[in-house]
């Protein structure tokens, strides 16, 4: 399993995830080749827009188990654990669970296969069944305790329905599986029945979809509470932006003024024929000065982080890691050598003019201030095609075909493939690459594939990654 892992998360977004231990220094760097009959260029696509509103991380702890004393008896003794090493654990394994189950659950909604659909379904309900069984065996007797048990419990019941309802309403329609279907029905009926009985939830609650949605999102939000580090955000460069813009301005008055001081030693006196003239000397002025900024900043910000990020402890305060964030269109000549190299090895149809977005991230992480018994957090980032898929054409072309005398006709999509080379610099170590294939249409992500590097370019190392469910799960470790 490579150091990060990309994949498709929904039907136009994709995903890469990577975890960090203490005290590492990781830069990550992501080039989108964009075709350029996509559309998309600086004209079309604000970089600081798309970060804010197509780009999403979420970063946390992250154990192997061997932590999670959750699902040990032990866990549950008052002599070795406070109330809040409990909530802490308590949090830690609801809240990879959760996460678990919406990745599975995700994952398996992209299977069109009937018969490879329901038996990864069927298995999904078996872990679900699983996990639950071994959470709710340690249930403590504490009232102090309890009462964060019941939260974590109420949330994970109901989302595990929730997910597995989802699969049954968009499966695939075939009678061949009933007995699968039945019995996952069976599972979310059971955990509906549970959390009744236990009075989660009030009837008023239950019957408001709006009420019992909201809830549920407060209970997500506790048991992120000392797992989830609170980040920090911070825009770079509102200083140097503000000084762009001065001497933006003062370079276009140093025109204009040149101007006016000549118009009016051409001019005798205060005539129609100067006000004229100064009317069109100062419309060029606000037509030219947006753009003279725009290109002076452009150039100014060219290699630069736009942001800082600050993780921090939410239990503790403590800082746990830094990150810098670059976003931006690069031109083909600022391309490191080893990404142009990967690039030639393109098939000859596939080497299409593109615009460069180069997405990156540093992170530093502390070499202390984590969490007792923790050394990982694990970063997933989101990237959203939907501003991509917004200026791309939709299939008008036809295929025609005749057998036995007769002419039919059958419509094709217009596909688009976009080409991400993701490089990866750990401390001072060379960097590592990987290349992978981003076929897409107007609608959806259609695959996502791996490609082979030329000789001599440096492979992600392997190494192991953690699991989050699918039989491997750290959880019941």
């Amino acid at each position: 399993m490579s150091k990060v892992r990309v994949k498709q998360e929904e039907s136009l977004s994709i995903k890469f995830l990577h975890q960090m231990e203490v005290g590492d220094s990781r830069r990550l760097d992501l080039y989108f080749f964009l075709p350029k009959e996509m559309g998309i260029n600086p004209q079309s696509l604000n970089e600081e827009e798309y970060y804010h509103s197509s780009i999403t991380g979420r970063r946390s702890y992250y154990s192997s188990g061997l932590h999670l004393p959750l699902v040990q008896s032990r866990f549950v003794s008052q002599k070795k654990r406070t109330v809040e090493e409990f909530r802490l654990y308590l949090n830690l394994f609801a809240y990879q669970f959760s996460v678990a189950i919406e990745t599975d659950s995700k994952e398996l909604a992209q299977i069109e296969d009937f018969e490879r659909f329901y038996s990864s379904l069927d298995e999904l309900s078996e872990q679900v069944i699983h996990l639950l069984k071994r959470f709710r065996r340690n249930e403590p007797s504490d009232e102090k305790w309890k009462s964060y048990f019941e939260n974590a419990d109420n949330y994970l019941s109901w989302l595990c329905e929730q997910r597995l309802l989802k699969l049954l309403a968009h499966a695939p329609r075939t009678s061949d599986f009933n007995e699968i279907n039945d019995r996952v029905v069976a599972l979310c009926r059971a955990e509906a029945l549970y959390r009744q009985e236990r009075s989660y939830n009030s009837s008023q609650t239950i019957k408001d979809p709006n009420r019992i949605a909201n809830k549920m999102l407060l209970l997500r939000r506790l048991i992120q509470q000392g797992v989830v580090l609170k980040e920090d955000l911070k825009t770079l460069g509102v200083g140097l932006k503000k000084m762009t813009t001065g001497i933006a301005t003062a370079m276009v008055m140093l025109v204009v003024s040149a101007l006016i001081i000549k118009a009016q030693g051409f001019f005798s006196g205060l005539t129609i024929a100067l006000v004229l003239t100064l009317a069109v000397i100062y419309g060029f002025r606000e037509i030219f000065k947006d753009d003279i900024r725009n290109a002076l900043w452009r150039q100014i910000q060219k290699g630069r982080p736009r942001w800082s990020r600050t993780l921090s402890d939410t239990t503790s305060k403590n800082t746990v890691a830094r990150q810098l964030v670059w976003l931006e269109f690069m031109r083909k000549k600022d391309l490191p050598d080893a990404v142009s190299q990967i690039l030639t090895k393109r098939h000859s149809q596939n080497k299409i003019d593109a615009e460069i977005f180069h997405y990156g991230i540093h992170t530093k992480v502390s070499q202390k201030d984590f969490l007792a018994g923790y050394s990982t957090i694990q970063e997933q980032v989101n990237f959203s095609f939907v501003p991509f898929a917004r200026n791309l054409e939709r299939g008008k072309a036809k295929i025609y075909k005749e057998q036995d005398g007769k002419i039919s006709n059958e419509s094709v999509e217009r596909r688009y493939q976009v080409n991400l080379i993701l490089a990866l610099r750990e401390g001072k170590q060379a960097p590592q690459y990987a290349r992978y294939k981003i076929t897409m249409n107007r609608s959806a992500i259609i695959e996502i594939t791996e490609s082979d590097l030329p000789s001599g370019v440096a492979t992600m190392e392997e190494a192991p990654f953690k699991e989050e469910l699918k039989g491997k799960s750290p959880l019941v470790e």
